[in-house]
């Protein structure tokens, strides 16, 4: 028992370090592309013009979980189309790599639903009480389903409003929860083909720009 805790508990190490080289990677690739198109000079530019103000101390500043959660979804969502794009399928493009499933074996990148999924468990592991997570109605694999009855619905009415977001105040012991589920489009040929090619998928017939699943984010409360 003790030997495959310790196995797990590697394997979550390497996992980790995988994800943040293969996130530097990526964002040396954005970043580099910031500065040679002139972005980093208009962003000075456009900051010049801001007032800055110390708080300090203790000082209470309020925002609806609403707003919360849709400025994580903003990061996690650019995230993701910037791996995919810039990444994946630059790389794949190009004939320097892969996205493979079995990535590590293969010595490929991950696929983008991975390295999300993988983001959303380090981000679990830092004790903050943020989760996120993908999940589909025609999951590859079952533990990537709805796992509440809350998520299943909020999967069906982002899956034929995907312009809306499905939210609510959850329990989980005393502790209260706000979560929100937000449409996942097919962003790239790699998740198309992915699902579409996959022996497990139950659902084959997606194309680009369609609703795969959704985006979970939860986050804890104040006390009432």
């Amino acid at each position: 028992m003790q030997q495959d805790v310790g196995s797990f508990t590697e394997g979550m190490k390497d996992e980790r370090r995988a994800t943040m080289g293969l996130r530097m990677l990526f964002l040396g690739i954005v970043l580099g592309a910031f500065v040679c198109t002139g972005g980093w000079e208009s962003a000075q530019a456009a900051g010049g013009d801001e007032l800055e103000e110390k708080m300090a101390p203790g000082t209470r500043v309020s925002f609806s979980p609403e707003v919360v959660a849709g400025y994580i979804h903003a990061v996690i969502a650019a995230d993701r189309a910037l791996y995919t794009t810039h990444v994946v399928d630059r790389m794949q493009e190009n004939r320097i790599v892969i996205s493979a499933e079995a990535w590590k074996q293969r010595k490929a990148l991950p696929l983008p639903a991975q390295m999300l999924l993988m983001g959303g468990r380090v981000v679990e592991m830092g004790g903050s009480g943020l989760r996120y997570r993908l999940a589909s109605l025609w999951p590859i694999y079952e533990e990537n389903g709805p796992s509440t009855v809350f998520e299943e619905t909020g999967l069906k009415v982002v899956a034929e409003n995907p312009d809306e977001v499905y939210s609510g105040i959850i329990k989980r012991g005393d502790q209260r929860f706000f979560k929100a589920i937000y449409a996942d489009r097919a962003v790239s040929k790699a998740c198309v083909e992915c699902h579409n090619g996959h022996l497990l998928s139950s659902k084959r017939d997606f194309k680009l720009g369609e609703v795969m699943g959704g985006i979970i984010i939860s986050f804890p409360l104040p006390p009432e």
